[in-house]
């Protein structure tokens, strides 16, 4: 009999490295105050994030082993999701986390959103699992917020946001997984002006939960006599239980359960498999009303990115947590003698941490860690500089929203590599504990494989960012993302410190450039195959030459802060550790880019010329 989970928390994150980030590096005071942001300060900042660090530690995280362990039961054709999510969703929602970034139109607190991904990252840190309830349902809140019609917001976005009705979104079918315009799910207007659902939608997070009052499915359906493909999608709003006009819950809408899913990790998620109108008693609207029919896919993109970019902040809290546990756990394990003292039996036993490739190892989670959420924060910035200047200056609004668009599948796909590798990298330090339920990190690794494969698999992120966002705005948005790395250059090759390495940064951008030009050659010259061959190489490239940029970035700002700080200062170390991170990854990854660039031109068809049939004889 296997021993029970404690509901301990084991969840960790640095304060430190992220009030660094908003307040030092991103310089985040700049626009507090400003419009949308006249409420928020640097104190409500660094209030909030601590009190949110608290309640996770104290409510979330206790319940992350415990719902892996318990995970969600079907009965009824109800879903019972683990003991103790629904007390903690209560709290999540009286505590006004999920809040924090909405709009006060909608009763939230309408913080930057600098602000609103760290909080999130410490609730996805913290539960994975848990925080796939209340993200889908502000990403389909959103959704009909800015999409649906007036009648459609009153109705259900503050609702959403609340925490009073959960949401989800529905492409997924066994037919059409990632080729979503094979959808065959059908909706047929009727009189009243609602609209027959039915279909089968599968891996659907949160499909069903007793979170929430009622859950507000977002459809994707082909309306009789629209066009093949994603061109004759409907997006529908399709609640679990019928809304009355006053907003008061009528009688079930013929959606139901017909399995959960078993998976490999996040078994706290409820991951459903929905058929909607088996008794043909399923009604929906589209958003937006009958004018927005057969645009169901720009609607739907529009959750989609936000959900990408919560993917990669996903993935950096929960490596996050596993490189701070086994930095912990390397400081207290005694193992082996130091290198010194190799050939000596009676040498004392050292903690791991002093072993050479346990601090490599340590040093890599820590540079991939840091670097990916200044990816995201990097991202969160411009996306408050477009809400500050769209008013004011809509041309640099127009700027910052282009590198937003450029930077979400680096965030998403890169960081969901990276959370993935680093949480692999944890167990290594642990060693054979590591491969334990008795420590977090391998239910960390489980947890993070997904991050890879939902929202769109990274290979589709790749092809987002070479077929669409390289050419978005004939190519100006590429061109000055590539312009704001050369001043970084210009301004920093001859610093006294961290020269050498930029001038790294200098070599891999000329690099990429070369590459992104070979990727319209072949574009233009008609060889498609290489581009979707070469795509997952080309995001790496761009995302380690990003993470790489903003490390040094970083880097040199601690360079400068750490000359006006004692030794004893806790700020000594802290600064320390930014530029020691910034050196590893500009000296062992940084050049990867160049290589990865040769291997592009070398233009290998290996994979495409291998005959099927030579894979393997069985």
């Amino acid at each position: 009999m296997s021993k029970p989970i404690p509901a301990i928390n084991r969840y960790k994150a640095d304060l430190r490295e992220l009030n660094f980030l908003l307040f030092e590096q991103f310089r985040l005071g700049e626009i507090l105050g400003r419009g949308p942001y006249e409420a928020w300060g640097e104190d409500e900042v660094r209030t909030s994030l601590a009190e949110c660090y608290r309640f996770v530690r104290e409510v979330v995280g206790p319940l992350n082993a415990t719902g892996d362990v318990n995970g969600c039961r079907l009965e009824g054709g109800r879903v019972f999701t683990p003991p103790g999510f629904k007390d903690a969703w209560k709290q999540l929602y009286a505590g006004g986390w999920k809040l924090i970034g909405v709009s006060p139109e909608f009763g939230g607190a309408g913080s930057p959103h600098c602000v609103q991904v760290l909080v999130e990252e410490f609730i996805t840190g913290s539960n994975t699992a848990f925080s796939m309830y209340g993200g889908l349902a502000h990403g389909a809140g959103e959704v009909i917020e800015i999409f649906g019609t007036p009648e459609q917001r009153e109705t259900y976005v503050r609702r959403m946001y609340d925490g009073t009705w959960g949401g989800t979104m529905n492409l997924t079918e066994p037919q059409a997984g990632s080729d979503v315009g094979a959808s065959t799910t059908t909706a047929k207007r009727n009189a009243d002006g609602s609209y027959s659902i039915r279909g089968t939608k599968i891996f659907i997070s949160g499909g069903d939960h007793d979170l929430a009052d009622n859950i507000i499915h977002l459809v994707l359906a082909r309306v009789e006599g629209s066009p093949a493909g994603t061109k004759g999608l409907t997006l529908f709003i399709v609640p679990k239980i019928r809304v009355n006009a006053d907003g008061s819950l009528g009688k079930p809408n013929d959606v139901s359960v017909g399995a959960i899913e078993h998976k490999m990790g996040i078994n706290g998620s409820s991951t459903c498999v929905l058929n909607y109108g088996e008794n043909d008693g399923c009604i929906g609207w589209p958003v937006g009303g009958d004018e927005k029919i057969n645009q169901g896919m720009p609607q739907m993109f529009r959750m989609m990115n936000g959900a990408r970019i919560g993917v990669g902040v996903q993935a950096i809290g929960v490596a996050s947590t596993a490189y701070l546990n086994a930095l912990e756990y390397a400081k207290e394990r005694k193992q082996g003698a130091s290198i010194t003292h190799w050939k000596d039996a009676t040498a004392p036993r050292v903690a791991i941490i002093e072993h050479a490739d346990v601090r490599r190892m340590l040093l890599d989670m820590k540079a991939r860690v840091e670097g990916i959420r200044a990816l995201a924060i990097k991202l969160a910035h411009h996306t408050d500089q477009v809400h500050v200047l769209e008013n004011e200056d809509p041309e640099k609004a127009a700027y910052h929203q282009g590198q937003v668009d450029l930077l979400v599948p680096l965030v998403k796909a890169y960081g969901s590599d990276q959370g993935f590798r680093v949480c692999e990298t944890a167990i290594q330090t642990y060693g054979g504990v590591g491969y334990t339920r008795d420590f977090p990190v391998e239910q960390y690794c489980r947890d993070s494989k997904i991050f890879s494969i939902y929202e769109g698999t990274n290979h589709i992120q790749a092809m987002d960012l070479v077929g669409r966002k390289l050419g978005q705005a004939g190519g100006a948005n590429l061109q000055a993302y590539l312009g704001d790395i050369a001043k970084f250059v210009a301004k920093n090759k001859d610093h006294e410190v961290f020269g050498d390495e930029v001038k790294r940064v200098d070599a891999a951008q000329q690099a990429l450039a070369a590459s992104a030009m070979k990727l319209l050659t072949w574009f233009q010259s008609g060889q498609m195959e290489l581009v979707p061959l070469n795509a997952n190489r080309f995001l790496e490239m761009i995302s380690e030459l990003t993470v790489s940029q903003l490390l040094l970035e970083g880097a040199i700002i601690a360079d400068e802060k750490v000359k006006s700080v004692s030794k004893e200062h806790p700020d000594y170390a802290f600064y320390e550790g930014k530029k020691h991170a910034a050196l590893y990854f500009a000296r062992t990854v940084l050049p990867g880019v160049e290589l990865k660039a040769k291997l592009m031109l070398d233009e290998d068809r290996s994979a495409l010329d291998i005959p099927d049939e030579a894979f393997a004889t069985v």
